[in-house]
């Protein structure tokens, strides 16, 4: 699907959750704690109305973790991991956070051309190296990254 598509962004419905985590599995990524009730979803949809991405957020302000950021593999490309990463970052400076963190293993560049700087794990504020992921979910040799959010790009995505 390398077409132009217009994704829709919601908050998961309850029958979204199973197709997240199973788009979280298929690309290797963690899927304890994707669950309603468990941090900020959002998910990206297709016009027919199936769920092809999503991210979370986690945390209190001022900084968060940016959880999660899954795109169908038929689907990169078409833009949909920059929506629901720009949602994100506009769904956490709304709340009140100054700065994102994540782990990756196999998107560093991806999120290089985002903003995002590499850092030192154990150098992550106290309240992120206590996530899930920090401690026991990412792998040690997973890339800790950083971005401190600004107004850039806070007009667009909007989430209901």
């Amino acid at each position: 699907m390398s077409v132009a598509v217009a994704w829709r962004l919601k908050r998961p419905e309850f029958s979204d959750w199973r197709r997240l985590r199973e788009l979280l599995a298929d690309a290797g990524l963690p899927t304890e704690g994707v669950s309603a009730g468990c941090g900020r979803f959002l998910v990206a949809v297709d016009p027919s109305g199936r769920v092809r991405g999503g991210v979370g957020l986690e945390g209190d302000p001022p900084d968060g973790l940016l959880r999660s950021l899954v795109v169908e593999r038929d689907c990169r490309g078409t833009g949909a991991g920059a929506l629901l990463l720009h949602a994100a970052e506009t769904t956490a400076m709304t709340a009140g956070f100054e700065r994102l963190y994540l782990l990756t293993t196999t998107a560093a560049l991806y999120f290089d051309r985002h903003g995002y700087r590499r850092f030192a794990r154990d150098e992550a504020p106290p309240t992120i190296r206590q996530t899930r992921e920090f401690t026991r979910l990412c792998p040690a040799e997973a890339v800790a990254m950083y971005r401190k959010l600004d107004d850039r790009g806070a007009e667009g995505a909007r989430v209901p």
